[in-house]
């Protein structure tokens, strides 16, 4: 087979019907939009509509729910840490807080407080005080002989995100 041999199989392609050109084409007049009103009109599309049928977004089940007040926290992964560590960004004699952190360019939005997630390996001793850690990431750090001091929510007022 051949490019130029290539064809659609017979009936694939149907003629589209040319509406509006004569009562004789029966698409003539109204070309098939029946009389008057606003579906005769152009450029509408009511959006959702079935014709008085139960529209599919409310046939189908509602699932979730969005907390309208839950708090946001920056995500890190203690691999990300031992990397700014190695890099030297980050001082790990001292505390590890949101503001150490956000210095060393590991965080860029604080948001409602910092969350420790324990992806990735931790060697350096550091201790952490944070807003919330997981318990693996508490498991490695204490095992790499540094600490977590978690300070709890901290919701903050002034941010509008």
């Amino acid at each position: 087979m051949r490019l130029n041999e290539l064809r659609d199989k017979p009936g694939a392609l149907k003629k589209r019907v040319r509406v509006g050109r004569g009562i004789g084409s029966g698409k003539g007049k109204t070309a098939g939009r029946g009389v008057k009103g606003q579906k005769s009109r152009t450029g509408v599309a009511i959006n959702g509509f079935e014709g008085g049928q139960n529209p599919i977004h409310m046939r189908l089940p509602k699932r979730g729910f969005n907390k309208p007040f839950r708090l946001r926290y920056a995500e890190v992964n203690l691999g990300r840490v031992q990397e700014a560590i190695d890099a030297g960004k980050l001082d790990a004699s001292a505390t590890v807080d949101s503001a150490a952190l956000q210095k060393a360019g590991i965080v860029t939005r604080v948001r409602d407080g910092v969350r420790l997630l324990g992806d990735g390996e931790l060697k350096a001793k550091v201790n952490f005080e944070v807003a919330g850690a997981s318990a693996p990431a508490v498991k490695a750090v204490e095992a790499a002989g540094g600490s977590v001091t978690v300070t709890g929510k901290q919701k903050q007022a002034d941010e509008s995100s």
